[in-house]
C-alpha cells in the first residue's frame, strides 16, 4: 500500500513541474493540426483520383 501512495506522491510531484501550454498556443497548435490534416486529406483525393484514373484507362 505505501508504495501505492507513493506513486501519486510522485505523479503529482511531477504534474506539478509539468510546464502547460496557453490557451494560445494551443489553439496556435489546433489550426496547424486542422490545416494539415486538411492538405494532407487533398493531396491524398488527389493521388487517389489519379490512380483511379490510371487504372481504368489501363484496364479497359
Amino acid at each position: 500500500m505505501k508504495k501505492f501512495v507513493q506513486f501519486f506522491k510522485d505523479s503529482i510531484a511531477e504534474l506539478k513541474k509539468v510546464v502547460w501550454p496557453s490557451q494560445a498556443e494551443v489553439a496556435s497548435s489546433t489550426k496547424v493540426v486542422i490545416v494539415s490534416t486538411f492538405i494532407f486529406a487533398v493531396v491524398l483525393g488527389v493521388v487517389d483520383f489519379l490512380l483511379l484514373t490510371g487504372m481504368d484507362v489501363l484496364f479497359r
